[in-house]
């Protein structure tokens, strides 16, 4: 495994709950700023395997980035039950919940 990946796992394993950490927070914390798609990836291909909190992850603006309605509503029910709220337009406010992981 190579050592983003690495980094990324541990970096999301951290996140508290009720709390979240953008893509692109999360490969600048593993040493990558611009491999927020390889962070992605690792949710993709290991969440499962690690149990990772994949739900915790939101883009940029705090929206779920998923595409499947389903997949989205379960992201979103996740956060909500770790008392995380969203906006009408279905954004997580991050000054509220974002993690620094600092």
């Amino acid at each position: 495994m190579q050592p983003f990946t690495i980094s990324v796992i541990g970096i999301l394993r951290a996140i508290p709950e009720g709390k979240v950490m953008t893509y692109g927070q999360v490969a600048r914390a593993a040493g990558s700023p611009r491999a927020a798609r390889q962070v992605v990836r690792v949710l993709h291909t290991l969440s499962g395997k690690y149990d990772l909190p994949w739900h915790r992850v939101v883009n940029k603006s705090g929206e779920i980035a998923l595409q499947d309605d389903i997949s989205r509503s379960v992201q979103q029910s996740l956060l909500e039950v770790e008392g995380v709220h969203f906006d009408t337009a279905g954004c997580v406010d991050l000054e509220q919940y974002q993690w620094d992981e600092t």
